[in-house]
């Protein structure tokens, strides 16, 4: 059987770092990872959103309240983007969101932990979304144009998030003997959940290794969470706080921070609808969804009466 003349040039173009475009010949597996991806990724802005919209009302002082609905703010205006740069594959926004309500679609198994306490907003910023920047930091040099391009926006805003979430780490830490428990307390919940953003191991990823022929990833999640593992480590112990992980060694002939086993069966378990927060994020979508009826209907009703104007004009 001859090779398809069209798939070789695509692979001759990911193989000369060219950018695929929309409106570009590409293989069906390429469009379904993309779609895959790019819909969960814009899924868990949407529903990132819930746990820290938890605390807006509870800041404990008003700088803190308006800093925590800019970033809530952003994170919606992420997940637009995203479900824009999705449409240019041929799915529409209304049956990426629907996939999501019904459950058929995933999301990052993170935003189904609670907010227990203030020092959890912290821990939002600094260790998830400092986990999101390496993620998104790569996918901003990913294969798909539309896909990269709006890595570039979200990285920038993603990356003030952080530094949010270290000032009111490094203030807690600062601060009283119970503030540091409190912030201590969080860091041991969030630390493990973290470190499972990156993925299942390579050898364990069905996705992994045709991502990577498609270069819509660039480096493997192995790769990544080492990074982030070297780096969170060394500002724990900035800030003072302990990794919770008996087993963490520095490695001295590689240079990296060695950690524990990760309980990946937590992982599946939340992934599956089994975590703490999961029927309470979905549940608050749906209702979100609904109660956004009325607004959709009014869009559909002035779309139709624009358009009967304009056919009448005609």
């Amino acid at each position: 059987m001859e090779p398809d003349p069209k798939e070789a040039e695509f692979f001759r173009r990911l193989d000369a770092d060219e950018s695929i475009e929309p409106k570009d010949w590409f293989p069906e597996r390429y469009r379904k990872q993309l779609i895959r991806m790019m819909s969960q990724h814009a899924h868990s802005e949407i529903v990132g959103m819930l746990p820290e919209g938890n605390w807006i009302t509870r800041a404990p002082t008003f700088r803190r309240k308006i800093g925590l609905l800019a970033k809530v703010q952003d994170e919606a205006g992420h997940g637009l983007y995203l479900y824009s740069a999705a449409e240019t594959l041929g799915i529409s926004r209304d049956e990426m969101y629907q996939q999501l309500l019904q459950g058929q679609a995933k999301y990052s198994h993170i935003f189904n932990y609670p907010t227990l306490s203030w020092a959890d907003i912290g821990m939002i910023g600094w260790l998830v979304d400092g986990a999101a920047i390496i993620n998104q930091t790569m996918l901003a040099k990913c294969s798909y144009g539309p896909y990269a391009r709006a890595m570039v926006r979200i990285c920038k805003e993603e990356n003030f998030h952080k530094k949010q979430g270290m000032e009111i780490v490094g203030t807690l830490m600062a601060g009283t003997p119970e503030q540091r428990r409190m912030a201590q307390e969080a860091f041991d919940r969030w630390w493990w959940p973290t470190l499972m953003m990156f993925g299942v191991p390579d050898q364990a990823s069905p996705n992994s290794a045709e991502l990577t022929r498609f270069k819509i990833k660039r480096k493997s999640n192995d790769e990544l969470r080492q990074r982030y593992i070297d780096m969170k480590v060394a500002q724990a112990h900035a800030f003072g706080l302990v990794v919770p992980d008996p087993d963490l060694k520095f490695d001295d002939a590689t240079g990296h921070w060695r950690i524990g086993p990760i309980d990946w069966n937590e992982f599946y378990r939340v992934l599956q609808g089994a975590g703490p927060c999961n029927r309470e994020r979905l549940e608050a979508r749906r209702q979100a969804y609904a109660d956004g009826a009325w607004v959709r209907e009014a869009a559909a009703a002035f779309e139709k009466k624009r358009r009967q104007k304009e056919e009448t004009a005609a």
